[in-house]
């Protein structure tokens, strides 16, 4: 299994690099980062650096969308890093939550994100695809290579994940829903022509080492508040005990009153309040090491092949240390 840390693109710049190279230290082998540029630094400014100070991690969003960046400008960035050292990004993409939100606008439309998929994988590896009409090509890549995962909850996200993504990414480490997402991931694969095993599965979700259990839910219960947005949309779309999304899934958000996302992702949420302990406990990975290593043990087991840490909490070096010390080794 491999693991990759996630963060905020907070400033100082110079924090987040210095937490990557950290991570490289030990046994991160992914550093990832949100993409919302109203509420953080531009990520792929910091990739560059992150790049410049490390020797093999790859970086990339989680997630990037089809709609703040033009394909093609998002297709050359990805593909300038890689020029610049050697293949060493993967782009996580979906609609678009906090991004879009905060602008003004609404999420992309799961068509709109299977084209983009294809469009900024062909041309960031050097090959012509077709932008608003157009055919382009960016002549100057070479042995350009740029793998694409997508992040999805949903039944129709989670088989256009299966038919066009390299990597599928589910924001929660609840080893039921995990097991009954990455089935229909693969089942939609299958069914598209695709090897199954060719889609990588990446779980993320927020870690947090310690015994004191009550400290560690108040640190990660904004995780909750986060999955929380994505839920309602399933909602609204699909409806209550449809039989369509799990109830393990939806039911914890009726008590959802609404969301700032001036506090996204940080451990003040003011808007979290309805998430409860259950969850915390089932999205995250909370309490001593060896409960993290038994937890990461049964994704494996249901195929799962990076764990990616959250560390939007009070102890990021900590559990940074304590991964590498004793739970890397646990599951390499």
């Amino acid at each position: 299994m491999d693991f990759g840390l996630v963060l905020q693109t907070d400033p100082p710049a110079s924090t987040v690099v210095g937490l990557m190279r950290r991570a490289e230290r030990n046994g991160f082998r992914y550093g990832w980062t949100f993409d919302s540029a109203v509420l953080w630094q531009e990520p792929f400014v910091i990739y560059s650096r992150i790049l410049e100070h490390t020797r093999q991690m790859h970086v990339g969003p989680m997630v990037t969308n089809p709609g703040t960046r033009t394909w093609e400008v998002t297709a050359s960035t990805f593909a300038t890093l890689n020029d610049m050292y050697g293949n060493r990004t993967v782009c996580g993409i979906g609609r678009g939550d906090s991004a879009m939100r905060v602008a003004g606008r609404k999420p992309n439309t799961l068509a709109r994100l299977g084209e983009a998929i294809g469009v900024i994988r062909d041309l960031a590896e050097g090959r012509e695809a077709e932008v608003d009409g157009q055919r382009l090509k960016l002549p100057w890549v070479r042995d350009g290579k740029l793998p694409v995962w997508m992040a999805a909850y949903g039944p129709k996200a989670l088989a256009l994940a299966g038919q066009k993504a390299d990597g599928f990414i589910l924001q929660l480490a609840d080893p039921f829903l995990t097991e009954w997402m990455v089935k229909a991931v693969r089942k939609a694969a299958v069914e598209a022509g695709r090897d199954p095993a060719s889609v990588t599965i990446c779980v993320a979700a927020p870690a947090y080492v310690g015994d004191d259990l009550g400290h560690a839910r108040e640190q990660c219960r904004w995780f909750g508040g986060m999955v929380g947005n994505h839920v309602a949309d399933l909602v609204a779309r699909y409806g209550e005990h449809s039989g369509l999304i799990p109830d393990a899934l939806t039911d914890y958000i009726k008590a959802r009153q609404g969301y700032d996302y001036s506090h996204h992702g940080r451990t003040d949420n003011p808007d979290t309040a309805f998430v409860p302990d259950e969850i915390v406990d089932r999205f995250c990975l909370l309490g001593p090491v060896e409960a993290h290593i038994e937890k990461l043990k049964a994704l494996r087991d249901l195929g799962v092949d990076q764990f990616a840490v959250y560390a939007m909490h009070d102890a990021r070096e900590e559990v940074i240390d304590a991964y590498g010390e004793r739970v890397i080794p646990a599951l390499s």
